[in-house]
């Protein structure tokens, strides 16, 4: 699996399950293959740091597949507790079977090197190696510099800047499984999720079955994904009629929530998705729900444009880095670059501006991202609000959060003002979703 999230651009949350299910592979199996696989992706920094002072030489010299060979025979030396010798020789043997006997010798040497020295003196080592306090972070936690730096900066936006270790051990850790019950077409199981009234949790164990004995109406769900969106179909009570919008609905779990919605309300749900293979996506994760709703497969911006002043409620769910679930999306933080935000950013103004203009007069959008990025969040938001003046009213998204949670959320005031919320691994157990909620004054 390894190879493929490397070689071929593959996610490792939709390849896993399909590679456990052809391995036969289940239980405590599955648990240490899930745990080996995501944990060498996550910490890839650090071990690639490690690995180049053990084989004296660039990693970005070694040939791929010996590398990440060798990345899981250090994962499993540094932060597991297999054997050092069962880890040793399997990814020796791996790295046989990629490259031959003279790729075996080598990693074999190397991984000698990192098993001499205990997992604290490499962490010393490399950390006395770096050129600046970011850099030396970065390396320890296993995160980019430049996304180090812009979550810095999005927790100081709250005035919690201190938090920052604690972020960066969350999105090493393994999340646990959140899951949500359909409204009106399940019930949530025990133990409750901590805040979704609709959520709850498993503390361990495959979900796969539990999903298809419900017929889907049970799902794998974020619980903060959860959050945002009943913040919008519960901000105030639903008018049978309604008309509801999801505008970048891809890959569906939010849809079926919205859709579940809908249904107990009387509104109706459109969905739109423009890459096919997504839309099927959102077809499927809408089945369960006995609701008609129409999939589109256009340009969000162009859909709106032809409906303006057709909706009541319309989420934009905006493409974004994803820096919200590096835990659960372990290669993200690799693949994406600094540059990647401006191109990002000048889209999600683009879907938001064009999702009001589909607003009804008193309708109300909500904008989530999953990341905290503030390029793509708070800036978002100030820069469309701007230039839609007094037509738009920011609502406050924290009092609609904490209308829904079971629980009160620690959801501090952004420090320079503004009526947004954002979601944190560390401090809610979810992603890092954001959300704003716009109304279109009558």
């Amino acid at each position: 699996m390894l190879r493929a999230v490397s070689a071929d651009d593959a996610y490792a949350n939709l390849l896993l399950p399909r590679e456990l299910e052809r391995a036969g592979l289940s239980g405590p199996d599955a648990g240490l293959a899930t745990e080996l696989a995501y944990g060498t992706l996550r910490r890839q920094g650090t071990y690639d740091a490690i690995l180049a002072v053990a084989a004296d030489r660039d990693p970005a010299e070694i040939d791929p597949a010996v590398r990440d060979a060798l990345r899981l025979g250090i994962h499993q030396l540094m932060s597991t507790r297999v054997a050092s010798h069962a880890a040793v020789n399997e990814s020796v043997e791996l790295a046989r079977e990629a490259a031959g006997q003279g790729a075996a010798g080598f990693a074999n040497a190397v991984l000698r090197r990192v098993s001499r020295d205990t997992p604290g003196e490499w962490m010393a080592r490399i950390a006395a190696a770096a050129r600046s306090d970011d850099e030396r972070l970065g390396l320890t936690s296993s995160h980019p510099v430049w996304i180090l730096r812009a979550l810095r900066r999005a927790l100081a936006a709250e005035g919690r800047e201190s938090e920052l270790d604690a972020l960066l051990a969350a999105d090493n850790a393994s999340p646990r499984v959140s899951m949500v019950a359909l409204p009106g077409l399940a019930e949530p199981r025990e133990p409750g999720a901590d805040y979704s009234p609709v959520g709850f949790r498993l503390d361990g164990g495959d979900p796969d079955p539990l999903v298809r004995a419900s017929g889907g109406r049970l799902r794998v769900q974020d619980e903060g994904s959860q959050l945002v969106a009943l913040a919008l179909t519960r901000l105030r009570p639903v008018a049978p009629g309604e008309r509801w919008l999801d505008l970048c609905a891809g890959p569906g779990g939010k849809t079926a929530l919205l859709a579940a919605e809908a249904l107990a309300g009387g509104a109706t749900l459109e969905a739109n998705e423009i890459v096919p293979a997504r839309a099927g996506l959102v077809r499927r994760a809408l089945a369960p729900v006995p609701l008609d709703v129409i999939v589109h497969e256009r340009d969000g911006r162009e859909l709106a444009a032809d409906r303006a002043g057709e909706f009541d409620r319309i989420l934009v769910d905006a493409p974004c880095t994803g820096l919200g679930a590096l835990r659960r999306r372990p290669e993200a933080r690799w693949r994406k670059q600094p540059s990647d935000v401006a191109a990002l950013t000048a889209l999600q103004e683009d879907l938001l501006l064009a999702a009001f203009e589909a607003l009804r007069p008193g309708g109300v959008l909500a904008y989530v991202t999953c990341s905290p990025h503030l390029a793509e969040t708070a800036s978002v938001v100030s820069a469309a609000c701007a230039r839609l003046g007094d037509a738009a009213e920011q609502l406050d998204a924290r009092v609609a959060l904490q209308r829904v949670a079971r629980r009160p959320l620690d959801l501090p005031a952004p420090v320079a003002g503004g009526r947004h919320a954002q979601l944190w691994p560390h401090r809610h157990g979810t992603d890092a979703m954001f959300l704003a909620l716009i109304r279109k004054r009558a």
